[in-house]
């Protein structure tokens, strides 16, 4: 059994910046890859961010590159998603996921577990 828990949604202003955890706890896939999706009412789960085990590589949406970084922290078992200068349409419930190795880090269908999900609202 895996655990996700995401904490640090909130609302904010557009421009500001936001950080998310993701702390994982359980039995836990070896050499895991982390990813983080966003989804709105009406619309399908979307991708936002993946980090394999190792952190040497890191996966981004058109819409966030360069405004949102992810990061681990293996030690902690904890992922993070660094959102900077966020707009409106960054308005989502943000989701943690984790999956085996291998595959598509983009796609929802391929991760195995996730989290409850944290709300991120940016408003003015």
């Amino acid at each position: 059994q895996v655990q996700l828990v995401e904490s640090g949604g909130g609302l904010v202003q557009p421009g500001a910046s936001l950080r998310l955890s993701c702390a994982a706890s359980g039995r836990t896939p070896s050499s895991n890859t982390m990813g983080w999706f966003r989804q709105v009412p009406g619309k399908e789960r979307e991708f936002v961010a993946a980090i394999n085990w190792s952190g040497g590589l890191k996966y981004y949406a058109d819409s966030v590159k360069g405004r949102f970084t992810i990061s681990r922290d293996n030690a902690k078992n904890t992922a993070y998603l660094q959102m900077s200068s966020l707009k409106p349409e960054d308005t989502a419930i943000y989701y943690c996921a984790i999956r085996a190795p291998g595959g598509n880090p983009r796609a929802p269908g391929s991760y195995d577990n996730w989290g409850q999900g944290t709300q991120v609202t940016v408003s003015s």
